[in-house]
């Protein structure tokens, strides 16, 4: 008999360098205004140099931990979603596990899907504890894009920063996770990637610099993103005989406040229910849904009970839903 799963408790974490659209303006041609108004972002964090992804993470996750009232050594399960590892290997997952101090060699999974890497991560977890194959899943998604920027190009220099999100994951008796929904379409490959890779190698440009960084075609982007999230959003409700009014709050990807805001007129909801966390953090990629998941518990809005929709979209082309009653 398949069990349920829910979301026990969540953590974030930012790291303590801001980059303030201000600051840009010293870099390139480049306003505060300009960048609010396109983008709603106000500022990014950046992780210090001696800081990694897994860094980032273990704060996530010790917060998250502490939230659900486990401890590490109940975990037996970990799913990291992230596109700025660590290491080629050992996964950031296993490096996560050393680092909480879990020695019960559970399974811990990396997991690259970009934007999206927190829903594929999540829907993973939850089929696991869905089938008893584990009782306590850490959910994590984070980043640090700011590695992976090219800080000559405005186009994307204004849009990332770096974080982490985590959510724990436990059996129940009722539908915690409702339903999660996943898609990838590769033939949009070039409109959002890293320009190097180990296999594919790293093209040294004629500055010097190793290319290897985010590459992105703005405008065709928000064309596809509006149009993919509009239609996962008629998905779930559909694969769940839900009427729009029916959901309490959106849990957006934090990517670009325009984009938010065409999600949020799908579903004919007020701003007021939808959990924003851009201005404070710009995208934030797969650290970005469970931030603002967790910002949202945190302050009160979220309860237990509501009804939520959480949505991603990213490099891939990925995206994907849940659905939530937390």
């Amino acid at each position: 008999m398949l069990k349920y799963s829910r979301i026990a408790g969540t953590g974030s974490y930012l790291p303590e360098k801001v980059l303030t659209n201000h600051d840009l303006e010293s870099m390139f041609e480049t306003s505060d205004e300009w960048i609010r108004e396109r983008t709603g972002i106000r500022k990014r964090h950046l992780a210090a140099p001696d800081q990694t992804t897994v860094d980032l993470a273990y704060i996530a996750s010790l917060r998250a931990l502490e939230a659900a009232g486990v401890t590490a050594e109940e975990v037996d399960l970990i799913v990291f979603g992230t596109t700025t590892p660590d290491l080629v290997f050992p996964n950031c997952g296993a490096l996560l596990q050393d680092k909480l101090g879990i020695r019960t060699a559970c399974p811990a999974i990396g997991l690259e899907a970009a934007c999206s890497g927190f829903m594929y991560s999540l829907s993973i977890a939850d089929k696991f504890i869905k089938l008893g194959e584990a009782q306590c899943a850490l959910v994590v998604g984070a980043e640090t894009l700011s590695r992976i920027v090219d800080w000559t190009d405005r186009s994307t220099a204004i849009i990332f920063g770096d974080g982490a999100g985590a959510a724990v994951l436990k059996p129940a008796d009722a539908p915690g996770i409702i339903s999660t929904h996943l898609h990838t379409d590769g033939t949009y490959k070039d409109l959002l990637y890293c320009s190097g890779g180990p296999s594919r190698g790293f093209k040294q440009g004629t500055d010097g610099r190793i290319d290897a960084f985010i590459r992105m075609t703005g405008n065709e982007i928000f064309k596809v993103a509006v149009k993919s999230l509009g239609a996962i959003v008629d998905e779930t409700l559909a694969a769940n005989n839900l009427d729009k009014s029916a959901i309490d709050w959106l849990v957006p990807h934090q990517a670009n406040i325009r984009i938010i805001q065409a999600t949020a007129k799908k579903l004919d909801m007020p701003m007021e229910r939808v959990i924003v966390t851009v201005d404070e953090h710009a995208n934030t990629s797969a650290a970005s849904v469970p931030l603002a998941l967790d910002t949202g518990i945190r302050d009160g809005r979220i309860k237990r009970g509501d009804l939520i929709l959480l949505e991603a979209f990213g490099g891939g082309l990925t995206w994907g839903s849940a659905l939530i009653r937390y």
